[in-house]
């Protein structure tokens, strides 16, 4: 396998100027349909949102066992692989060595997995849930201990074990294949046992290209939500005007910021910010857990421990569901969302993970960021029901606008200035880590696998996906947030078989490698 990569013409030196390094077919294909996006979304945005409506629509009617037997089949993937004999094979061979520690490789995991997703929903998303404020999951009843059981179940199940082995898997299977195999850093490239030489020919040049729009998109929707949820923020605490000019300066501040770190590079950029971010995130969970109800939230740690994987098949099946505005509302963005995101976050992590041994590398990528969530959520999740409960503040009368949370739980608690402050930062600092880690890989696959592309291709991508961000913001007018929910939705439908054939094609790789 090591020897094909040969015939792929990034990898003989093929260059398109002085100073570029592009695949031509998957650079250009991607580029023009995301400036093409942008163009219409900005002189006809009625339409462009009309069709990502329609999209989302279909998919999650017609298409919601893709999204869900992909993310189950990627979760026992994961388990199968790390029990078998095949856990013991080490990325890059058995005399590799990482080249991170174990705590900068933690870090950049967590700052490219996550994002703003666990600031905004960590509070969010069980409030919402136990008020069944946008649907109830399993049809629990509101407001009762059943409801707040589940409550933190649904959240977990969320943001634990099935999302996690999505990036899992996907990273794995290029990890594998560029580092075992001596094939490009490429999406098309886990697909080698499959195609074989066709992935230097177009069909691995469409898979590629998909990867790219399913990265961009998943971004440019992270964008779009944490620019509101940082102006509302804002607004909420300080008083600042929350307008669509603030949010698409929030959007192009941030992207400054993530084209600053991207030019600086992987060492001095990304790493270096993910540190700050472990630092911050731990500071705000210590706070919460130390204001907040200390005890509730360790006894709803042990609680949730114990039933959420009790939860798990029926929280995991698509067939005969009666809580459809949880399970359409939820449970499909979220699957989608994390799908459109495994192409870069699986290439980021694939990157950053040479020298560990597969087991190794499925424990941390899976096994600890459930249960970061699970710790995360249980405290501040707790903090805001808890505050529902007791009638504490704004909450006192349930969840009004899902992304107040945060910020309506950090005001009824001491000093709300300060934590509110230091959110904000964590927001901020967690928004470009995001922002530039993709711009890595977007560059990356658009190069044909190289590792260190030329600086003005990096800034070419984090712009795109700034632009983007800004286009679906201005297309969905006053629903800028379903239209930004519509668009991920879309994004990860045709990536969901993507990611479940890597699995495959990985399996077989396996198999031939340790023959």
């Amino acid at each position: 396998m090591g020897a094909t990569h040969s015939n792929d013409p990034i990898n003989r030196g093929h260059l398109i100027g002085a100073r570029y390094v592009v695949h031509g077919p998957i650079f250009l294909s991607s580029a023009l349909l995301l400036i093409a996006f942008v163009v219409l979304s900005l002189i006809a945005p009625s339409p462009t949102t009309q069709v990502f409506a329609l999209l989302k629509t279909t998919v999650t009617t017609s298409f919601d066992w893709v999204l869900m037997i992909a993310a189950a089949a990627a979760l026992l993937l994961c388990g199968g692989i790390a029990a078998s004999p095949f856990g013991r094979i080490r990325l890059g061979g058995e005399t590799a060595k990482p080249r991170y520690s174990t705590f900068s490789w933690v870090a950049m995991l967590f700052a490219a997995g996550v994002g703003t997703g666990m600031m905004f929903y960590g509070t969010a998303e069980p409030a919402a849930y136990y008020t069944a404020w946008a649907g109830a999951p399993l049809n629990s009843i509101p407001r009762t201990l059943e409801a707040e059981r589940l409550a933190f179940s649904a959240a977990l199940f969320h943001w634990g074990l099935t999302p996690w082995a999505l990036y899992a898997i996907t990273g794995l299977a290029l990890a594998f294949s560029h580092f075992n195999c001596g094939l490009p850093l490429a999406i098309r490239s886990a697909f080698y046992p499959a195609l074989g030489n066709r992935i230097f020919a177009w069909p691995g040049f469409a898979i590629d290209v998909c990867a790219v729009l399913a990265t961009v998109f998943g971004l440019a929707t992270t964008l779009g939500f944490g620019a509101t949820l940082a102006a509302s923020g804002l607004s909420y605490s300080f008083g600042v005007p929350n307008t669509m000019f603030m949010q698409i300066t929030i959007i192009c501040v941030v992207t400054m910021a993530a084209t600053l770190s991207v030019v600086l590079g992987l060492d001095n950029g990304i790493r270096r910010l993910s540190l700050v971010n472990i630092w911050l995130a731990a500071a705000l969970l210590l706070f919460i857990l130390i204001a907040g109800p200390t005890g509730a939230a360790f006894q709803t740690m042990l609680q949730t421990a114990l039933d959420y994987p009790k939860d798990l098949l029926a929280l995991s099946s698509w067939i005969g569901r009666d809580d459809q505005q949880f399970y359409q509302g939820w449970t499909l963005l979220y699957w989608a969302w994390w799908i459109a995101w495994a192409p870069f976050v699986g290439m980021f992590i694939a990157r950053i993970s040479y020298g560990r041994s597969i087991r190794v590398f499925l424990l941390n990528v899976v096994v600890l960021p459930t249960f970061v969530g699970l710790v995360w959520f249980s405290a501040f999740g707790k903090a805001a029901i808890h505050q529902i409960q007791a009638g504490i503040g704004a909450l006192a009368s349930g969840v009004d606008k899902d992304y107040l949370v945060i910020w309506q739980t950090l005001e009824a608690l001491p000093f709300a200035p300060i934590t509110t402050l230091l959110a904000l930062t964590l927001l901020f600092v967690f928004f470009i880590s995001s922002s530039d880690s993709g711009s890595l890989v977007a560059d990356s696959m658009t190069a044909g696998g190289q590792e260190d592309a030329p600086v003005a291709q990096r800034v070419f991508w984090a712009v795109l996906e700034g632009l983007v961000a800004i286009a679906l913001l201005l297309g969905g007018g006053a629903g800028a947030l379903g239209s930004l929910q519509n668009a991920v939705i879309a994004a990860g439908l045709p990536f969901a078989v993507i990611v479940v054939a890597s699995g495959l094609c990985l399996i077989a790789a396996l198999r031939q490698y340790s023959k």
